[in-house]
């Protein structure tokens, strides 16, 4: 997608827009989203899928995403897909079958299996010991060709890894560290029960820095229990003395109806939704006076890093992982509940350990639903995926692309940015749909407009805030 400027303009917070329009929304990691995947398909539609890769002689390079469920601590805002144990022998289990997956995906994929983007996400990936580390990477080496300059990224908890094991990973080929923080506040930490020194934090990322980590990642929530101003801005000044390359801050979406831990936060130590909005604008303000670029959504990066040069030259893209600069690879996702994209598809594996271990005792890929995009799904994808990333389309490119009228095709979706481009939150023209600064932290909000499945209120009701 071309993009028609020559920098990112700058990012506007305007906290009564925010508190006006902010409402419940996905986070388009994937159009459409993951809850729209049916069970119809199955293993045996993503082989099939997978057989046409090579149709032609042609077929895309990989990204490749492992997921360790582990974690040995409970943090209580955590909404991932974990599995809490102190037993680390059901690692060992676990890597016994996640490597006969890679394996089973390798032979399915075929000669072609040039992977340039890896990521260890979690859970805990370092729940892994050192040589089970070892077991999963040799048996990705052994099944997949990992290119030289390739992304290799794993998520890092501080407080469960030692120099010897950042080491290893180094050694290993990993060459991107993401480090979770969320905040530095004793108060906050306690409360969220994930007690992590500034100390420690710091080791981790001298360590990746002595052992050639191309890039460091800083993750923040805004919005934690006992979270205040003065605490905040506490932990920004102390992150970017930390000079990571790359910082992430995330919504505490509080919803415990849906996830248990978030039952142990007590309602009445949540920020009040004033000084929730004052902590997203102190913390925008404070990254980028200390030079960082918004990308999008929650993520800032230095101006020279490969996400901001992306951004500039029309290249960046989104997927599960998050923003990326990767964007012709299909997606191959092996262990509990990971999804992968191959072609116009998505895959999703079992979320439970039995019914995961059940399928591949069985010599059957343990995927439990996925989707076949229609070329409405792939066009709005592409929108989506557009306003994500640069915050602007081009009418005549979607014309071109996906040969259609933009202006009649997408008739109802225009008369609602109309709306917005009332409220300041972009500009229409003929030829363009352009995101204003002031609109760049309302983006789910625009996106949302181009979702066909979500027309109804009650639809809303399953995501969290936007903001």
């Amino acid at each position: 997608m071309s993009v028609n400027k020559e920098i990112s303009p700058q990012l506007e917070v305007d906290l009564d827009l925010i508190r006006r329009l902010d409402k419940n929304g996905p986070r388009y990691t994937s159009y459409p989203t993951a809850d729209r995947f049916v069970e119809a398909f199955n293993a045996e539609t993503y082989a099939q899928w997978v057989g046409k890769r090579e149709v032609g002689g042609i077929s895309r390079p990989l990204s490749l995403y492992v997921h360790i469920p582990f974690c040995n601590t409970l943090c209580f805002y955590c909404a991932c897909n974990k599995v809490v144990t102190k037993d680390f022998s059901k690692a060992d289990q676990y890597i016994r079958y996640l490597i006969k997956e890679i394996g089973m995906q390798a032979a399915l994929l075929g000669k072609e299996r040039r992977v340039e983007q890896l990521h260890f996400g979690g859970g805990t990936p370092t729940f892994l010991s050192d040589d089970e580390l070892r077991q999963v990477m040799g048996a990705i080496r052994k099944n997949f060709q990992l290119v030289e300059d390739g992304e290799y990224s794993i998520e890092i908890d501080p407080r469960k890894v030692s120099d010897a094991t950042v080491a290893l990973l180094g050694e290993l080929g990993f060459n991107r560290i993401s480090i979770g923080v969320q905040d530095f506040d004793p108060e906050v930490q306690k409360a969220v029960n994930r007690i992590q020194s500034e100390a420690e934090t710091l080791q981790v990322i001298k360590a990746a820095r002595a052992n050639g980590f191309k890039s460091v990642s800083i993750d923040l929530i805004y919005g934690l229990p006992k979270q205040t101003m003065a605490g905040f801005k506490a932990t920004l000044d102390k992150v970017i003395a930390a000079n990571p390359d790359r910082l992430s801050i995330y919504n505490y979406a509080h919803m415990p109806t849906l996830f248990k831990p978030q039952r142990r936060i007590h309602d009445e130590d949540l920020p009040a939704p004033q000084t929730k909005l004052d902590i997203l604008k102190l913390a925008v303000n404070t990254l980028t006076d200390a030079g960082y670029v918004y990308i999008g959504m929650d993520h800032f990066a230095k101006p020279d890093d490969e996400l901001a040069v992306a951004q500039r030259q029309g290249r960046l893209h989104r997927n599960f992982q998050g923003y990326s600069t990767h964007s012709d690879c299909d997606l191959i996702a092996v262990g509990v509940s990971s999804i992968g994209k191959v072609g116009p598809t998505y895959s999703q594996n079992f979320r439970e350990l039995e019914q995961y271990y059940d399928a591949l005792d069985n010599d059957i890929l343990p995927i439990m639903r996925g989707m076949e995009l229609n070329a409405d799904d792939l066009v709005r994808r592409a929108i989506i995926q557009a306003l994500m990333c640069h915050f602007e389309i081009s009418k005549e490119s979607f014309n071109i692309s996906y040969l259609i009228d933009f202006d009649h095709y997408f008739a109802t979706e225009l008369k609602e940015l109309a709306e917005y481009e009332k409220e300041g939150l972009l500009k229409l023209s003929p030829q363009w749909i352009s995101v204003t600064p002031k609109g760049r932290m309302l983006i789910r909000n625009i996106c949302m407009v181009f979702d066909k499945y979500l027309r109804t209120k009650q639809e809303h009701a399953r995501y969290s805030k936007v903001i």
